[in-house]
C-alpha cells in the first residue's frame, strides 16, 4: 500500500523516507527516458549505487553531472588516466575505482552501439504490462527481460550491469511501471511502456 503525505496525497511508501525522494518520485521515477545521454546518466548512477543507497546516489547526482561532462557519451568514452585520478579525488561522487573505470569502460562500449544506447536498451522493455503492483511485496528485484538486457550488455563489454541494476534501471526509465496501484503518479506514467526509439524491433534480445 502508498503511504499518505500530510495533505492526503499518497505515494509509493520508498518515497516517503526522505524529502529528497519527493520530486524524484513524482517527476522522474518511472517517466519514459528515451535520450541517450539520459539513459547512460541512469545506467551509470545505477552502477554506482550497487552496495549503496540510492539516496546517497540522489544527493550526489549534481556533483555526479559535473565530474562525468554531464554524462555525454563521447566525452566520457574519451577520458584518460589523468581524468580517471582526478574523478577518484573528487569528494563529490562515489570514489569507487572499479565503478569509476566501469563507468568510462561502459561509455566506450554505449558509443560502439550501432543504433544508439536508448535503441538498445529500450528494445528489452516487456512486450505487455505486468499486473499492477498494489505492495511492495508485488515488485520483484529482477524479471527475464532485465537478465536478458543484462546478458546482453555483458557481451558488449559492460560492467556492473547484473540483472537486479538492470531491472532497477528499468523502472526508473519507464520501461516497466513499478508505482503501487493507489500512486498518485501511476496514471501520469502510464499502465505500459512508450515504445521504443525507431530501430530495429528487439534486435538486443539476439
Amino acid at each position: 500500500m502508498t503511504a499518505s503525505d500530510p495533505v492526503g496525497v499518497r505515494r509509493c511508501p520508498w518515497a516517503s523516507i526522505a524529502p529528497d525522494y519527493v520530486a524524484y518520485h513524482d517527476e522522474e521515477w518511472g517517466r519514459p527516458v528515451h535520450d541517450d545521454r539520459g539513459l547512460f546518466e541512469r545506467l551509470t548512477l545505477e552502477a554506482f549505487q550497487s552496495g549503496l543507497s540510492w539516496l546517497t546516489i540522489l544527493r550526489k547526482r549534481p556533483a555526479f553531472r559535473r565530474a562525468f561532462a554531464d554524462f555525454d557519451i563521447a566525452t566520457v568514452a574519451s577520458f584518460d588516466a589523468d581524468d580517471e585520478a582526478r574523478l577518484l579525488a573528487d569528494p563529490g561522487i562515489v570514489r569507487n575505482r572499479a565503478k569509476v573505470r566501469a563507468a568510462i569502460h561502459n561509455a566506450r562500449a554505449a558509443a560502439e552501439l550501432d543504433d544508439g544506447l536508448a535503441t538498445f536498451l529500450w528494445s528489452f522493455a516487456p512486450d505487455r504490462a505486468r499486473p499492477v503492483p498494489r505492495t511492495p511485496a508485488d515488485i520483484p528485484s529482477h524479471t527475464p527481460e532485465s537478465e536478458a538486457m543484462a546478458k546482453a550488455l555483458k557481451r558488449r563489454g559492460f560492467r556492473f550491469v547484473g540483472p537486479t541494476t538492470c531491472y532497477a534501471l528499468m523502472q526508473a526509465t519507464g520501461m516497466v511501471n513499478d508505482h503501487l496501484a493507489d500512486c498518485v503518479v501511476r496514471e501520469v506514467c502510464g499502465s505500459a511502456p512508450e515504445g521504443a526509439p525507431a530501430g530495429p524491433s528487439r534486435r538486443a534480445r539476439r
